[in-house]
């Protein structure tokens, strides 16, 4: 299994594990398995092909592999790999999508994107609609 660039260290979660709780660790982390809670770190995470992840995630850097559902917040960036399955929300200064992931949700990606409440983002959502000239649709 690869190492992950530019750390000193690596916990890796296998591909026949299943973890469900809170977890956090300092470095990096490779999941290749189940996990399913919250995770905090400063490092980085990296949700390999054969992983099935579900929970909150708050990381300076996310790479995502396989399978993710929840809401992503990292405080550097996030890369989204061809194979990627990604449901749920991102919020982050700078966000990579290779040609064939699947991303469905919100997306806040600025410098800004982790300064003020969750009601930031339909501001700034609309905002950018009306500078577009496409009003948004209320129900």
């Amino acid at each position: 299994m690869p190492s992950i660039p530019g750390s000193t260290s690596e916990t890796v979660l296998g591909a026949d594990a299943t973890f469900k709780g809170e977890l956090s660790y300092e470095g990096a982390m490779r999941i290749e398995g189940r996990f399913e809670g919250k995770i905090t770190s400063k490092g980085k995470l990296v949700v390999g092909k054969s992983a099935h992840v579900a929970g909150e995630l708050s990381v300076a850097h996310a790479g995502v592999e396989g399978q993710f559902k929840g809401n992503v917040v990292a405080s550097e960036r996030v890369e989204l790999s061809g194979s990627a399955q990604l449901t749920g929300d991102i919020r982050s200064p700078r966000l990579v999508v290779a040609e064939g992931a699947t991303l469905v949700g919100n997306v806040i990606i600025s410098p800004d994107a982790l300064k003020g409440g969750d009601t930031r983002g339909a501001a700034e959502r609309e905002q950018i609609l009306a500078h577009a000239g496409t009003a948004p649709v209320r129900r």
